[in-house]
């Protein structure tokens, strides 16, 4: 058991545990500094893509579900970085609630800005009642639209 003390006292000092008394505390420290990117991930996929929340009726369909699932997470965030160019991607800040660095809600978004102007996916036929909009206009409403679903 290894007890993390914060030096200046704003964090309650978690416990670390493991089944192994052999181990060093810098050895078990740095499996749980490793294991957080891989949290993130999970919290991530789960605040955004809804894993964890299927709603099947057999455990295989939910077997099946979470890797695709992940699978998605990946493909999102693989589209992104392509596109970026290696450009940062935008951080979309709220008044409330200031981001010192991208999330994968903005990655979801960027994606979604890239992805809904296409045309080549639509299903809809084509019809005389079209109403045009001004480009900024669209622009616009796709950009609320995009963190919005």
């Amino acid at each position: 058991m290894l007890l993390l003390r914060d030096p200046h006292g704003q964090f309650d000092p978690p416990v670390l545990l493991s089944t192994d008394l052999t181990i060093v505390p810098a050895q078990i420290i740095a499996w749980f500094v490793t294991r957080w990117s891989l949290e993130v991930t999970f919290h991530e996929v789960r605040a955004h893509l809804g894993v964890e929340t299927q709603r099947q009726w057999s455990d295989l369909a939910i077997l099946r579900t979470t890797p695709a699932l992940l699978g998605l997470f990946s493909l999102v965030t693989l589209f992104a970085h392509a596109r970026l160019h290696g450009q940062p991607l935008p951080v979309r800040q709220a008044a409330w609630y200031a981001k010192s660095a991208p999330t994968f809600s903005d990655t979801l978004a960027f994606v979604r800005q890239l992805l809904w102007p296409i045309t080549v996916f639509s299903t809809s036929p084509s019809s005389d009642h079209v109403v045009e909009i001004p480009g900024a206009l669209f622009d616009r409403l796709t950009d609320t639209l995009a963190f919005a679903a």
